[in-house]
């Protein structure tokens, strides 16, 4: 199945460079790259990619932060009390 651009099986336009076939090159930019040059790369997308974030404010913060631990607490009870009813019927039932 293709669309306006091709698809994964059939691309739109070839490399027919005689330079691509000459050279043999892998990966592009990256193959000259040593791993010490891959490294600050990677490091650099990390920093372009934390800069997209939406930081929430301080408010948003807390108020999530209040809600998980409310969340929290409320859990620990259930299991609490689920756990002493289990206790209390297996008592109950092997004496």
């Amino acid at each position: 199945m293709t669309d306006a651009v091709g698809s994964i099986d059939m691309p739109d336009a070839e490399d027919t460079s005689s330079d691509a076939k000459k050279k043999g090159r892998k990966g592009g930019k990256r193959g000259k790259k040593g791993p010490l040059g891959r490294l600050a790369v990677f490091y650099r997308q990390i920093v372009a990619e934390l800069r997209k974030v939406v930081w929430p404010t301080r408010s948003q913060l807390t108020s999530y932060t209040t809600v998980v631990i409310i969340f929290v607490v409320v859990m620990i009870g259930l299991v609490t009390v689920i756990d002493f009813g289990f206790q209390e019927a297996v008592k109950y039932v092997f004496g």
